[in-house]
């Protein structure tokens, strides 16, 4: 999660921004936003101490001769100190970001560096329709102890670092797949021209970047076949990925990364919130909150369950530039569950490809999912999708939540079919909807 300073910021500005859901169909509308501001405590000061400017005078001066002086009054002075209180306070709040965590050292080989490139120009691997891909297991491994998930994951997480026109980016990865591909945060990569990863024994390789989407933050690295000769079977130690739709707030889970250069650092907490949108650089990105310790150098690594399992990548925290000791416990991940489709479409495409467009909107009722309303000139309208339905299957699956209709959608493409099972006025009726229109 980036070091990179954020210009133009300004005293006054917003304490916090929420986004809220909304609520109707269980769809969130990006306009909706709430603004937070957080008042000052107005308890009376006991004590106050005026620190003398340096080189300053540090006796009053004296009075004038001739002049009389009113005494002020005690409690104009005490507003007038709890407005300047107030002005501290909203100073050092309005200085809280959401930043990343890759950490950027400054480099200058003779100061012939004069801008910051951003375009990737490292080495690049093909995309390979043929990849295995990155899958999820939707079992929850047994329980381990914070030894045991260290010992299995460790082994599969890997420091990045890429040599960049403005410094080098110190982030971390994870290894999901026994032929050398490698997940990490888009930011950490962003202006590279050389990526190199060290193994959590100290053996450093050269790597290549197949993709990345800027958007959801996210970029693919492969270790070329010329890297794996000094490895065992030419294989690396990969991680195994579980589901972060199964999480629930309060559930443990662990953090491994490179925080500040601390290759192999494990921490833990639980799950904060789930499901929570932050705005980053300009976009909003809903992600997993942890109040598992997160410091430059974790971007690009693992969340990962009690059952080993990696859940989420670590990609942003709560900071201040009033006090960057201020915010404590407040890190973001990127959810597995939005990880499959993103990163198999890297491998594949080169790119990420649209969701398609269903044009309903639904809410949990039992026995399935209420259909609220249908938008006009949608895929649903036209294969006689109702208001007032009930969505009980969709591609033979049981619908319980509006998540279980997300990861179907995730799984389709424009230009695929989506059948649903519908319940209407106590009739069980199936349509296939046909998907030849992408999200906006």
């Amino acid at each position: 999660m980036g070091e990179r300073e954020q210009a133009g910021r300004l005293p006054g500005e917003i304490v916090e921004v929420y986004r809220a859901p909304l609520r109707t169909g269980g769809q969130r509308d990006p306009r909706e936003i709430t603004e937070v501001y957080r008042q000052p405590d107005p308890r009376e000061v006991v004590e106050s101490y005026c620190r003398p400017v340096p080189g300053g005078r540090t006796d009053p001066p004296p009075a004038r001769k001739g002049r009389s002086r009113r005494p002020r009054s005690r409690k104009s002075g005490l507003y007038r100190f709890l407005i300047c209180v107030a002005v501290l306070v909203g100073l050092t709040a309005a200085a809280k970001t959401v930043e990343h965590l890759a950490h950027r050292d400054q480099w200058r080989p003779g100061d012939a560096v004069h801008e910051t490139r951003e375009e990737i120009t490292i080495p690049s691997w093909p995309v390979d329709q043929e990849a295995a891909g990155l899958s999820l297991s939707r079992t929850p491994g047994e329980p381990l102890t914070a030894q045991e998930v260290y010992r299995r994951l460790n082994p599969a997480v890997v420091t990045v670092q890429c040599l960049s026109g403005e410094g080098v980016s110190i982030g971390t990865g994870v290894i999901f797949s026994r032929d050398g591909y490698i997940l990490t945060n888009h930011h950490v990569v962003r202006g590279g021209s050389r990526c190199h990863v060290t193994l959590d024994s100290g053996y450093s390789m050269e790597v290549c970047f197949v993709a990345g989407d800027e958007d959801s933050d996210l970029a693919v690295l492969k270790v070329p076949p010329g890297e794996l000769m000094g490895m065992p079977e030419h294989t690396l130690p990969f991680a195994s990925f579980g589901d972060s739709e199964q999480l629930v707030v309060g559930d443990p889970v662990y953090a491994i990364g490179a925080p500040r250069r601390l290759r192999g650092t494990l921490t833990n907490g639980i799950i904060s919130a789930i499901d929570r949108d932050i705005e980053v650089e300009g976009r909003t990105m809903t992600l997993l909150q942890t109040n598992a310790a997160l410091n430059s150098g974790n971007s690009g690594g693992p969340l990962i369950n009690e059952g080993g399992q990696v859940v989420g990548i670590n990609v942003a925290k709560y900071m201040s530039d009033w006090n960057r000791d201020s915010v404590e416990g407040l890190g973001f991940a990127i959810p597995s569950a939005y990880l499959e489709r993103i990163v198999n479409d890297l491998l594949k495409w080169g790119e990420v490809r649209p969701e398609p467009r269903l044009g309903i909107w639904v809410q949990a009722e039992e026995p399935g999912l209420y259909v609220s309303s249908v938008d006009p000139d949608t895929a649903a309208e036209a294969a006689g999708v109702r208001a007032g339905d009930y969505i009980i299957a969709a591609q033979g699956e049981e619908m319980h939540t509006n998540q279980d209709l997300f990861r179907i959608r995730r799984t389709l493409y424009v230009g695929d079919r989506l059948t649903l099972t519908l319940l209407r006025e106590g009739e069980t009726l199936e349509v296939t909807l046909e998907l030849n229109e992408a999200v906006e």
